[in-house]
C-alpha cells in the first residue's frame, strides 16, 4: 500500500503531461500542490500578482504549443487572475488553471475566503469543475487536459478545496487515468473532400486572392502549410496574432504594410485561423468587399461565419487543411499583375513613413524607437507587445522571422499581460533574447513582476515608449471632445529607476541615437532591465481610436 496526499496525486499527472513549469503566488490553500510538484520536478515560479500567473501560464502556451499551468489560491488569488483567464479564453489558449478553495468540511459556515469561484470562471473557461474526493483528483485533472485540448483550445478551471488536497489516499485505490494517451487520444479533425474541391475551384477563378492567417496557424504547426499554400497560389500574405512569424519578413510573398489597400481591393480572401472582429472590420466594406469571395479556414465550426458568411468553410486543422488546398489547386505560373500592384503599395507605404523611420527629433517619434528594435533584435529574439499605441507602431515595424516569436494579448487587448508573457518566454528559451515593448501605462500595471524575474534569474529586457499618457485613449478623446480626461500619467516617470530598485537593470533615454546603444547595455547586463525612453506624446498611431478600425 502507497500512501499520497491529493496535492502529490495532482503534480504526478502533471508531470505525466509533460509539464515543467507552474506559475503562481504563493498560497496556503494549494501548499500541497506545491509539494507534490517538487517531489515530481516541477518548477515552481512564483510571481507578484496571480494575473501575471495566470498571463505567465498563457505566455508558456503561446511559446511552446503545450498547455501551461497556473495554481491560484482561494477567494482573492483566483479573483486576482481572472483577467488572465479571461484573455486566454479570447486567445483561445490551453491553460490549466488550479484553484484552491475553502476546506470542503466547512463549506458554507463561512470559512476564510469562502466562495462560489465555479460560477465566476464557468463563462470564461471551456470546462470548470470542484473535485470533492482525493480519491478521484488524477482523473479530474486528467478530464481538465482532456477539455482544453479537444478541438479549439482554452483554458479549464478546476477546483480542488483543502482538505481534498491535505487528505492522504492508498493509491492503490484512487481512480488513475492512465497514461495521457488512454484518455485522450489525439488525432487532426481534417476538412471534408468535398470543402477541399470548392476552395480548390474558388482559388482557380481567383484574379486577386488575399491570405489573412492568424493565431491557428501557429497551435496548428501550419507555418509551412502555408508558405505551400502561398507560393501554389501566388497570393500576398498578411499576419495577424500568433501568425506573424509564420511567414518570414524575408520572403516575396509576406507584406505587412499594404494590408488595407490588398483587402479592399481582393476577389478572393482566404481567412486562415483569424476572426471576422474589430480587427478586420467585422468583415464589412470598406475593408472586405461585399462581392469579396471568402475561403475560410479554422479549428472550430463556430468561429467560421461570424459576422461574415463563407463560400467555403474549412473545418479542422489549419496545417492540414491549407496542404490539401494546395495539392488540389493548379499552381499559377509567372507573377501576378495583382502581386505587382501590392508590391507597389508596399512600397509607397514605407516611403510615407520614411521620414518618420529615421527622424531625428526630440522628443523621440514613437516610429523611429521601433525601428531602432527591429535593426537590432535577431531571428531568435521574442518579442512581445504590451501597450496601445506603441504596439500598434511596432506591430506595423517589428517583423519576427519564427512563428511563435511575436506574443501580444489577443482580442481581449489585456494591458499587463507583457511581463508575465516574458517571464515564461525566457524560460521556455533560456539564453536567448525576450524582449517587451511597453507603454508606459500598461509597465505599470504588473511593473512589480521585474522583482520576481530578478528572483527568478530572468534577464528580461522591458523598452518602454514613455508619452505619460493612456494615448490609445487621450488622443481619440481629444479628437472627439477636444479634451482628454483620465487619460493623462506624470510625464517622464523614471521607471528605470523602479527597476534598479528591484535589483535589475535601468536606463532612460532620451535623443534617438541613444536608443541602440542602450539595448546593447540592457542585454549585456545579464539582469532583468528597463530602457525607459521618453517619446513625443503628440504622435497617435494613425488608427489609435475605439470608434474606427
Amino acid at each position: 500500500m502507497s500512501i499520497t496526499h491529493g496535492g502529490w496525486l495532482v503534480a504526478r499527472i502533471l508531470k505525466r503531461e509533460g509539464v515543467e513549469v507552474v506559475f503562481t503566488l504563493s498560497g496556503g490553500h494549494i501548499a500541497a500542490i506545491y509539494d507534490g510538484c517538487v517531489r515530481e520536478g516541477i518548477r515552481v515560479v512564483d510571481t507578484r500578482h496571480e494575473q501575471a500567473a495566470v498571463h505567465a501560464a498563457e505566455g508558456w502556451a503561446k511559446c511552446t504549443r503545450r498547455p501551461g499551468v497556473a495554481l491560484l489560491t482561494a477567494g482573492p488569488g483566483v479573483t486576482d487572475g481572472v483577467t488572465g483567464v479571461a484573455n486566454a479564453y479570447l486567445a483561445g489558449s490551453p491553460v490549466l488553471v488550479i484553484g484552491g478553495a475553502a476546506p470542503l468540511s466547512l463549506w458554507d459556515r463561512g470559512a476564510l475566503q469562502e466562495m462560489n469561484q465555479i460560477d465566476l470562471l464557468r463563462p470564461i473557461t471551456k470546462w470548470a469543475r470542484t473535485v470533492h474526493e482525493t480519491g478521484r483528483i488524477a482523473e479530474y485533472v486528467a478530464a481538465a487536459f482532456r477539455q482544453m485540448l479537444n478541438g479549439k483550445p482554452g483554458p479549464v478551471f478546476l477546483e480542488i478545496p483543502m482538505d481534498v488536497l491535505n487528505n492522504l489516499a492508498d493509491t492503490d485505490n484512487v481512480t488513475d487515468p492512465g497514461e495521457p494517451s488512454s484518455y485522450r487520444p489525439a488525432g487532426p479533425v481534417q476538412p471534408t473532400p468535398d470543402q477541399v474541391e470548392r476552395a480548390a475551384a474558388l482559388l482557380e477563378q481567383a484574379e486577386r486572392p488575399v491570405i489573412m492567417a492568424g493565431s491557428a496557424v501557429w497551435w496548428c504547426d501550419g507555418a509551412e502549410a502555408l508558405r505551400e499554400l502561398a507560393e501554389r497560389i501566388q497570393a500576398p500574405v498578411y499576419l495577424n496574432g500568433a501568425g506573424r512569424g509564420c511567414l518570414p519578413p524575408t520572403h516575396p510573398l509576406f507584406f505587412s504594410a499594404s494590408r488595407r489597400k490588398a483587402l479592399e481591393g481582393a476577389d478572393t480572401i482566404l481567412a486562415i485561423g483569424t476572426r471576422m472582429d474589430f480587427r478586420l472590420n467585422h468583415g464589412r466594406p470598406p475593408l472586405i468587399p461585399v462581392e469579396a469571395r471568402l475561403i475560410w479556414f479554422d479549428l472550430a465550426g463556430e468561429d467560421i461565419g461570424v459576422n461574415r458568411g463563407a463560400e467555403v468553410g474549412l473545418v479542422g486543422d489549419v496545417g492540414i487543411a491549407m496542404r490539401q488546398v494546395a495539392a488540389a489547386s493548379k499552381p499559377y505560373n509567372g507573377e501576378r499583375a495583382w502581386l505587382r500592384f501590392i508590391r507597389e503599395e508596399e512600397a509607397r507605404a514605407w516611403e510615407r513613413d520614411a521620414a518618420a523611420l529615421n527622424s531625428d527629433a526630440v522628443p523621440i517619434h514613437p516610429m523611429r524607437l521601433c525601428k531602432e528594435i527591429r535593426d537590432f533584435i535577431d531571428e531568435e529574439t521574442t518579442v512581445i507587445g504590451d501597450g496601445g499605441d506603441i504596439v500598434s507602431y511596432g506591430g506595423r515595424v517589428i517583423n519576427v522571422y519564427r512563428p511563435g516569436y511575436w506574443l501580444d494579448a489577443g482580442p481581449m487587448g489585456t494591458l499587463g499581460t507583457g511581463t508575465g508573457f516574458a517571464m515564461a518566454a525566457q524560460l521556455a528559451r533560456p539564453g536567448k533574447r525576450v524582449l517587451i515593448l511597453h507603454g508606459d501605462g500598461a509597465f505599470g500595471l504588473n511593473g512589480m513582476e521585474f522583482e520576481s524575474m530578478v528572483r527568478h534569474k530572468l534577464p528580461v529586457v522591458s523598452v518602454i515608449g514613455n508619452d505619460g499618457a493612456w494615448g490609445q485613449i487621450k488622443h481619440p478623446q481629444k479628437a472627439l471632445i477636444g479634451h482628454a480626461t483620465a487619460a493623462e500619467l506624470a510625464p517622464g516617470i523614471r521607471y528605470d529607476k523602479m527597476v534598479e530598485a528591484l535589483g535589475g537593470y535601468g536606463e532612460l533615454v532620451e535623443r534617438p541615437e541613444e536608443i541602440r546603444p542602450a539595448l546593447e547595455r540592457a542585454f549585456a547586463s545579464g539582469l532583468p532591465a528597463c530602457i525607459n525612453v521618453l517619446i513625443d506624446p503628440d504622435k497617435p498611431y494613425s488608427r489609435s481610436t475605439n470608434v474606427a478600425v
